[in-house]
């Protein structure tokens, strides 16, 4: 499938693959032609899409029954560096952000220490370079450690790198001071993404307020507790326009806030998760603490209201919410164990057989939700196959049927709730700026060395 590289070779040809662009709606076969990134001399680009463009001067993969687009971008991702490397490194993270077709990740501030200063923010950036293999987009804190009492410097953390604030984990319960965070993020035309929880309806709470909950012997978290915020936080936006993000969306209500937030012009935006889309409460019976997150898993009328949120657009992005932790702290009660479960390697296949192929989900409002619309959202020049844009590519299978296994995934953690799955949809390659930095063991390839990549070449 993939020829031999050579120090001369510059071009890579992907031919008859289903190249899916959602920016401008493109979804045929065509091929794509980008240079190869070779540092220090630079990154790689699109050259051209199209069919039957020439074979010459490149190395060319066969794609056919192949799906090409945009390299995914995972707006909420925990990289727990610096702090607790022992669950995550940034190393690992990319690894794991590869290997699911992802090419830019958006990592939270709540690391010990936390996000909360223009050297923090710059660490996470240069670490990330230097390991070459994915794009790093730190989120800077709003607040210093996280305590939500003096306001971070948003402006000397954007000139940083930072690409949006949050103080995620550890949500705003004080209106005025949320108030504070958006009238300041104004100045600097920042995002903030916030986490809609109210403490005071969720302390001690478990899982979803419900039937579940209830036979199980477990302390719910109500809906309303998330729903309430996210209508506090939309009409505090719209008095201080400012642009929020809504994180991890659960309920339908909080579907229809962003629906109305959004027809009476906010700036608001929002995500979902692939276990949101995929589960429900009834997965916790048995007290498996894989299935343990906040926001909690909820019931099967708000997974439907999130998918039908996702498939009108109302919600914008598919967000995994990687939350690595030890195996140490998951195998525990399910009371004392952490809430979080990790996501980089199974999003894609996960949201492709629970949606494309059990629900006849839109393919290309899907491959949007990971793309094209997570770049609108943090304006950013990514998501796109056009020439002159950055070679971010993935490149997956669109009907390999796999088993997930925990054991063989690149991240550091193993807290999924999806082992053992039987799924459909593989990514097979993904490309960083015209450099080759995962291949799966799917993929007979003869390469015999890359010596132009930064890091190591991720196998499968």
């Amino acid at each position: 499938m993939v020829g031999r590289l050579t120090d001369s070779d510059d071009k890579w040809l992907l031919k008859n693959g289903v190249v899916i662009d959602p920016a401008s709606g493109f979804f045929d076969r065509a091929d794509v032609l980008f240079s190869i990134g070779k540092p220090p001399k630079g990154a790689g680009t699109i050259l051209a899409v199209g069919t039957d463009l020439p074979t010459t001067d490149a190395i060319v993969l066969d794609c056919t029954d192949l799906y090409i687009t945009p390299g995914f971008i995972d707006l909420h991702t925990h990289l727990r560096e610096p702090g607790e490397t022992h669950k995550e490194t940034i190393e690992t993270g990319c690894q794991a952000a590869v290997a699911g077709g992802f090419t830019t990740i958006c990592c939270m501030p709540n690391t010990r220490p936390p996000l909360d200063s223009p050297e923090s923010v710059a660490f996470v950036r240069q670490r990330a370079e230097t390991i070459g293999l994915c794009e790093v987009l730190p989120i800077g804190a709003v607040s210093l450690s996280l305590e939500h009492q003096r306001l971070t410097e948003m402006v000397a953390l954007k000139e940083a790198g930072a690409i949006a604030f949050s103080d995620d984990g550890y949500p705003i319960q004080d209106a005025s001071f949320l108030r504070k965070v958006l009238e300041y993020s104004r100045a600097c035309d920042g995002l903030v993404i916030l986490h809609p929880e109210d403490k005071s309806l969720t302390a001690g709470g478990q899982a979803h307020e419900g039937l579940i909950a209830l036979i199980m012997g477990l302390r719910g978290m109500p809906r309303e507790a998330e729903y309430l915020p996210v209508h506090r936080a939309i009409t505090l936006a719209e008095v201080a326009g400012a642009r929020i993000h809504i994180a991890h969306i659960s309920v339908k209500e909080t579907v229809a806030a962003l629906r109305q937030g959004k027809e009476m012009g906010v700036a608001v935006s929002g995500e979902v998760t692939p276990h949101h889309l995929a589960l429900t409460d009834e997965n916790l019976v048995g007290y498996r603490t894989e299935f343990k997150m906040n926001p909690p898993l909820r019931e099967q009328t708000d997974r439907d209201a999130v998918i039908e949120g996702l498939r009108d657009g109302t919600i914008d992005c598919i967000a995994t919410d990687h939350a690595p932790h030890s195996v140490e702290e998951k195998e525990t009660t399910f009371d004392e164990a952490p809430f979080g479960v990790i996501g980089l390697e199974t999003a894609l296949p996960i949201v492709w057989t629970e949606l494309v192929h059990k629900r006849n989900f839109p393919v290309l409002r899907l491959v949007d939700a990971l793309t094209w619309s997570p770049a609108k959202v943090l304006r950013i020049k990514r998501g796109r196959l056009e020439p002159g844009w950055l070679a971010n590519i993935t490149i997956f299978d669109p009907s390999k049927r796999w088993q997930i296994r925990k054991e063989q995934f690149k991240s550091r953690s193993r807290n999924t709730p999806f082992d053992g799955w039987e799924v459909q949809g593989a990514v097979l390659l993904t490309f960083y700026q015209g450099r080759l930095v995962y291949h799966s063991p799917e993929v007979s390839c003869h390469l015999d060395r890359v010596p132009f990549l930064k890091g190591e070449l991720v196998n499968g």
